[in-house]
């Protein structure tokens, strides 16, 4: 017995994980019913009590009962274990319990690879998705956002894909910090095969996990289903590149109907991987550009990103009356102080008076009885009036 969690318990689920689909919301409602030890009794029972299993058809219950039979649990705990790996249930103290939220479609137990406390890398984790097919801009987005979410003390959580997935991870290794790999199949399987050196690492540096027992292999609608843990998981889900239909859609969707931070990086209009990210924002998402952003909507109170503006010019450190004046001059020509006064409306004597401080200051220069802004295509108030 590990926690409160018996070893009964244990290798019920582990079972249940090769006799059921991730996801699979039926043997959920089974599970909170009746027991993982329960499920796997009458399931394996020599004649099948079926009215205590209601709600799928004799065919599925079949498949069901014959996966049942055929499952060795002990031999999948030891297998994950000699790589280090290990089962982890609800109920045991590293179980995220933000994956509760699923209700019965959370998962039966989580296959792990990887020495780090879960449950702790949870509490402060985000989740960075995109397409597959990125561009180099996404690809270098997804690294910086990797690299800057892992220098701030963020767990960065992705699938190990291609693409987007795959620089989120080495942006987080790069920087020396912590990341999860949530897999479409088991712990000790290298998928895809060409990122099996990104996956090592992962499993040195941070933790690999996934529903499914030892030497599963990935299939199209696992991938999909995987995508609810990685959204429950996390704190929030930022969407890098995606078009219309596509699997970090479903994760963003996913986050959103459990109420957490949803956010897209934007692209170019004319993109199609980016089509699906715009379509995010205009609806609830939130629009980032990098991890300071990220870590002010998803962090604690205080986290603020720093405030974005553009270079400060000198006129921007006048005072109202003083940029009121500057203002009454003309781009070319020069003006005494009644006129400058008029175009201002106010006084000759305020107006004479802005007009001197503006002239010790360099924004202005004195002809006789005569004012004029100082010459100059980079005098500040000449630039704006040239761009107006």
């Amino acid at each position: 017995m590990t926690g409160g969690v018996t070893d009964e318990e244990r290798l019920a689920r582990a079972a249940l994980t090769r006799v059921v689909e991730p996801g699979d919301e039926q043997s959920g409602r089974w599970l909170r019913q009746h027991g993982a030890v329960e499920v796997m009794a009458r399931l394996t029972a020599p004649v099948f009590p079926g009215e205590t299993l209601p709600g799928a058809g004799e065919r599925r219950i079949e498949g069901h009962r014959r996966r049942a039979v055929e499952a060795r649990p002990e031999r999948d705990l030891e297998t994950v274990a000699a790589i280090g790996g290990r089962f982890l249930c609800p109920g045991d103290p590293q179980w995220p319990s933000q994956l509760d939220d699923l209700g019965d479609a959370r998962p039966i137990g989580l296959w792990l690879r990887g020495a780090p406390d879960l449950r702790t890398w949870a509490l402060r984790s985000v989740s960075v998705v995109g397409a597959r097919a990125c561009t180099p801009y996404g690809a270098h987005v997804a690294a910086t956002l990797g690299s800057g979410l892992a220098e701030r003390g963020w767990v960065v959580v992705s699938g190990a894909a291609y693409g987007v997935d795959g620089a989120a991870h080495r942006g987080a290794l790069a920087a020396g910090g912590a990341t999860v790999a949530v897999l479409a199949c088991g712990v000790d399987v290298a998928y895809p095969r060409s990122h099996a050196e990104l996956i090592g690492r992962i499993a040195e540096q941070g933790l690999l996990i996934g529903e499914l027992p030892p030497g599963s292999h990935p299939t199209r609608s696992r991938f999909v289903l995987r995508n609810r843990v990685i959204a429950a998981l996390t704190r929030g889900t930022v969407v890098v590149e995606a078009e219309y239909r596509s699997g970090s859609l479903v994760t963003a969707r996913a986050a959103q109907r459990l109420g957490r931070c949803t956010m897209g990086v934007p692209g170019p209009v004319t993109s199609g991987l980016s089509a699906g990210v715009h379509e995010l924002l205009r609806g609830e998402a939130v629009l980032v550009t990098d991890a300071d952003e990220v870590v002010e909507l998803v962090g604690d109170i205080g986290e603020l990103a720093p405030e974005r503006r553009g270079p400060v010019l000198p006129r921007d450190l006048l005072g109202p009356a003083e940029a009121h004046v500057l203002e009454a001059l003309p781009a070319k020509g020069a003006l005494d102080g009644r006129d400058v006064a008029r175009r201002a409306g106010i006084t000759t004597d305020e107006a004479l008076g802005r007009l001197y401080e503006l002239h010790s200051l360099g924004f202005v220069e004195r002809q006789g009885d005569r004012w004029q802004l100082v010459p100059g295509p980079i005098h500040p108030s000449n630039s704006r009036r040239g761009g107006a």
